[in-house]
């Protein structure tokens, strides 16, 4: 028997896209202190995203490392390259690759 899904109210989901906006804002006015809380920040947005199943806007996606997920600061704690019509994306931190298509 198939199963039903359920989806949140719209209210709810609403909420929850202005938490995710707000915590990675924070997550970029906290990282030149403490890298620590930016990072505590972006797990706490992937995670309501995930129960309020919420797609990430792709310039949030690129902010913080899909392996590890650290914030992301080009030039900081990250190597931002162009090559063959993607943006790569290097962590310093867990040494892995990220690529995104440019349009």
């Amino acid at each position: 028997m198939p199963r039903k899904h359920y989806k949140k109210p719209a209210q709810q989901v609403k909420i929850a896209k202005n938490r995710i906006n707000f915590l990675f804002q924070h997550a970029k006015e906290v990282f030149k202190e403490d890298s620590k809380f930016s990072d505590k920040y972006v797990k706490l947005a992937r995670r309501i995203a995930m129960k309020y199943k919420i797609k990430l806007p792709s310039q949030l996606k690129k902010r913080f490392c899909k392996h590890c997920h650290k914030y992301l600061v080009p030039g900081v704690n990250c190597r931002v390259r162009l090559h063959k019509h993607r943006l790569i994306y290097y962590c310093f931190s867990c040494k892995h690759y990220m690529r995104h298509p440019v349009k």
